[in-house]
């Protein structure tokens, strides 16, 4: 049996590990899961110099989501969720964190 994982699933792995180090320190740093996965809220830059100073790796967590197609950035110049992210958000935590039927 071979157990070396697909290229296909090694960066989707990746990704979900992402999230849920994002979700975590969003978390500690007194944010909710709707706070990215909400297309009209989002994180504004004062917002993600927090988290860059709170956590050493958040900037690598950003760039993952962004080069992935996770998280864009809303009208607002907010970093939001995408379809994909909130996808993947949905199937690890559930509905109501990725408010994924709005």
């Amino acid at each position: 049996m071979n157990t070396t994982p697909s290229p296909r699933s090694t960066p989707q792995r990746s990704l979900r590990q992402c999230l849920c180090d994002m979700a975590a320190l969003l978390y500690r740093e007194g944010h909710v899961l709707e706070t990215v996965s909400i297309p009209d809220r989002g994180l504004d830059a004062r917002a993600l110099r927090r988290l860059s100073a709170a956590d050493r790796d958040w900037s690598r967590y950003q760039r993952t989501l962004e080069g992935s197609g996770a998280a864009t950035y809303n009208d607002q110049q907010r970093l939001v969720l995408t379809d994909l992210g909130r996808e993947l958000l949905f199937s690890m935590f559930g509905a109501g964190a990725a408010d994924s039927c709005a």
